[in-house]
């Protein structure tokens, strides 16, 4: 895999996150010439300090609904990786047009400027397993239904079609990756809105009560965030994927109570205890769900490789050096080396 992003370009949208932070430092250290375009958006997970290690990533402030701005980093990548977006659940609830202007708009933006000014690149989109909805059957194929139960969801999956319709129609070669629970470093750690994995990860760090919604028997399946590099960086150069959909997930489902219990004893620290969902968490509860990853491995050979309590570790391993980056929000904890990269990088 290094030689075939050794030398080459490559585009992260929304790369100063949890996911495209750590994309941006593998393609790095695959000597792959990186590009990050991000907004900060308060409190969406963008964090300077997520990419200070490495000094061979130029990065954009700017926001994927800026089209020609898009317009202009789009030309000469030779690969796009497609994350930025609205990500919370809960505000699509009350205020769905954040979902429709990020997540459906800036992807139509992102995907004219590659039909316009690069059409010969190769894009990965990173969706969300959420767009099944409520399964009807386990594991959770590519074929199943979609129903969707939030605007965010909807989005995302309105986002995969457009993505779709230009590998198609347009000939954008493309990958649609359908992402379960992710976990891991460079995650943001101030509240539970983008997920609840790290989120007990930090309360049992801080000895803090975790509160476990329900009766805890509810089945998810979690991926390590390296895992999940892996499987993106191995459909972007498999030709047989373009204009595929792939979940990327694990074939080992735990329950939230066993995922508490595995947090408590590798911290060291911490407890659980049960608590009522609340009104929209209910309302967006969709149950029980795990990924049938035959059709990725059976296309690239890919399967998550971390086990939970490794994940774990190393996640803890990790916020135990840097916890000041994440506890509270980035630019009141900007180390002089991160300030200086803000400084420094500039929008071409």
């Amino acid at each position: 895999m290094i030689e075939q992003f050794k030398g080459k370009t490559a585009l992260i949208t929304g790369g100063m996150g949890f996911i495209g932070s750590n994309l941006a430092i593998k393609l790095a250290e695959l000597g792959a010439k990186v590009t990050i375009l991000d907004a900060m958006i308060p409190d969406y997970g963008g964090n300077v300090y997520n990419v200070t290690e490495s000094d061979r990533i130029r990065i954009n402030f700017c926001d994927i609904r800026d089209q020609q701005a898009v317009n202009w980093l789009v030309r000469d990548q030779d690969f796009v990786f497609h994350l930025a977006g609205q990500v919370c659940h809960l505000m699509s609830l009350s205020n769905p047009f954040p979902d429709i202007e990020m997540n459906i708009t800036g992807t139509a933006i992102v995907m004219e400027a590659l039909r316009k000014h690069n059409p010969k690149a190769i894009l990965v989109n990173a969706g969300t397993r959420g767009q099944y909805g409520p399964a009807v059957s386990f594991p959770v194929n590519e074929e199943a239904p979609t129903n969707p139960k939030g605007i965010y969801e909807i989005s995302n999956l309105t986002a995969e079609k457009i993505i779709k319709v230009y590998n198609d129609v347009h000939g954008i070669r493309s990958v649609n990756l359908r992402l379960s629970n992710l976990y891991g470093p460079r995650s943001q750690m101030m509240h539970s809105r983008f997920g609840v994995f790290n989120w007990f990860i930090r309360l049992a760090m801080d000895d803090e009560t975790i509160q476990l919604f329900g009766d805890g028997s509810i089945l998810r399946d979690f991926v390590y965030v390296d895992d999940c590099i892996d499987a993106i960086l191995r459909v972007a150069t498999t030709p047989e994927c373009y204009g595929e959909i792939f979940n990327v997930g694990s074939d080992k489902p735990i329950t939230f109570r066993e995922l508490c219990d595995t947090i408590v004893r590798v911290a060291k620290s911490g407890r659980w205890e049960f608590a009522e969902f609340s009104a929209e968490r209910k309302a967006q509860e969709p149950g029980d769900f795990y990924s049938d990853i035959s059709k990725i491995e059976r296309f690239t050979g890919w399967r998550p490789t971390t086990e939970l309590e490794d994940g774990i570790k190393k996640t803890i391993d990790y916020y135990s050096t840097c916890r000041d980056h994440y506890w509270t929000k980035p630019e009141k904890t900007a180390t002089a080396k991160t300030a200086e990269k803000l400084t420094t990088a500039t929008k071409r």
